[in-house]
């Protein structure tokens, strides 16, 4: 027994100490991963994450509800896209045509109102919010220097780059883009409670503007500038300036680093649901505009929404693009296969959310699920009475 002791207690001392050690060379953070996704059953982020994180409210006003179209849910899913759904997990499926409801179904956690994880589709929020700035006259234009509100920035050039290079993805900021490495700057971002540190740690020591390299920390970086620059937490002006006046359907939440001050994960995590991100889809399609009033200029929902390089047709400023079936299509995309996808062609809006992305391969900027989405939608539009 008195061995047992001895083994519990020298036991115990190198678990603290390991524990202490971490916290002072700064890996306190994998303590806190760990907690979140392996001891709740993930190897990654998940959908109802937010629970475990602090969070800032992104406020509604009076609700909007979707109109339905007259044929709402009378025309089945297809075997194709319901096998996709179970394949990959999907807890919510829209389909909005003519700014109705044409098709919307559930899974899982998915519920009309349901809270679930935008990811990355929050990049493309965040950069709405860097327009409403500049229409403001907050932030001058998209060539505005971010060292004007950051001049605590480094690299050999810092005084370079803009606020449009953080919206384009080309800050030549020192990123590391891996979500599953312990140690990545993106891990680093999703778990310690200091981003506001960690992003001025990181230099800008490429030439900025040159090309395109998808980055969260350039959205983070962003929402430093429109901190700064409206006086605002990122969510208190999206709810004034989007949320409220777009008639949401529900309060939103949005994870801080930190409770108090925290600063929003502006490169993901806002908690909403599939009618109201579709929302933003709406607002792109009628250039800015909603209920007569303008949002945003057309002007920068024009750049937002086609290509800044040649280079990279696939992204313009927080929005993916493509030029499927010979369509000008547009959409925000999430890391776990969240899609608001926009064909303003045919007035058709498409939101899926889930638990699985699809094939994302090297050859293609566009993972193969988008395309059963958008192929799928169409043939149930073909069917409609």
């Amino acid at each position: 027994m008195k061995i047992l002791i001895k083994i519990l207690k020298w036991f115990a001392i190198v678990f603290i100490t390991i524990i202490a050690l971490m916290y002072i060379f700064g890996y306190g953070y994998l303590l806190r991963a760990i907690r979140v996704t392996y001891l709740t059953g993930h190897k990654t982020a998940f959908l109802e994450d937010y629970s475990y994180f602090n969070n800032r409210e992104i406020k509604k006003g009076t609700a909007q509800p979707w109109n339905l179209s007259k044929n709402y849910n009378k025309v089945p899913a297809t075997e194709k896209l319901n096998q996709t759904h179970k394949d990959l997990q999907t807890t919510s499926f829209l389909i909005i045509k003519n700014d109705s409801i044409f098709h919307e179904s559930y899974f899982d956690i998915g519920k009309e109102d349901s809270k679930t994880n935008s990811f990355s589709m929050a990049k493309s929020i965040v950069t709405s919010a860097l327009g409403k700035a500049i229409n403001l006259g907050m932030i001058q234009s998209l060539d505005t220097k971010v060292i004007d509100f950051l001049p605590e920035l480094t690299g050999k050039f810092a005084k370079e780059v803009t606020v449009g290079d953080l919206a384009s993805m080309a800050s030549g900021q020192k990123w590391d883009e891996n979500y599953y490495g312990p140690t990545s700057i993106t891990t680093q971002a999703y778990f310690k409670n200091d981003l506001r540190s960690l992003m001025l740690s990181l230099p800008i020591d490429k030439k900025p503007g040159q090309e395109f390299i998808y980055q969260s920390g350039d959205t983070q970086l962003l929402a430093m500038v429109l901190e700064k620059a409206t006086k605002m937490t990122l969510a208190d002006f999206v709810s004034k300036y989007f949320w409220k006046p777009m008639g949401m359907e529900h309060d939103a939440l949005w994870q801080i680093d930190h409770k108090d001050n925290g600063i929003e994960k502006a490169y993901c995590c806002i908690a909403s649901n599939a009618r109201d991100f579709a929302k933003f889809g709406k607002l792109y399609m009628q250039h800015g505009k909603w209920n007569g009033e303008q949002l945003l200029s057309m002007k920068f929902v024009f750049e937002s929404i086609n290509p800044r390089f040649k280079e990279s047709p696939q992204y313009g400023y927080g929005w993916w693009l493509s030029n499927y079936k010979n369509k000008h299509i547009y959409y925000m995309r999430g890391h776990l296969g969240q899609f608001t996808i926009v064909i303003p062609e045919d007035n058709l809006i498409i939101v899926r959310l889930g638990h699985i992305k699809g094939l994302q391969t090297t050859t293609d900027a566009h993972s193969n699920d988008l395309y059963v989405y958008i192929d799928e939608a169409y043939n149930m539009l073909s069917k409609q009475l």
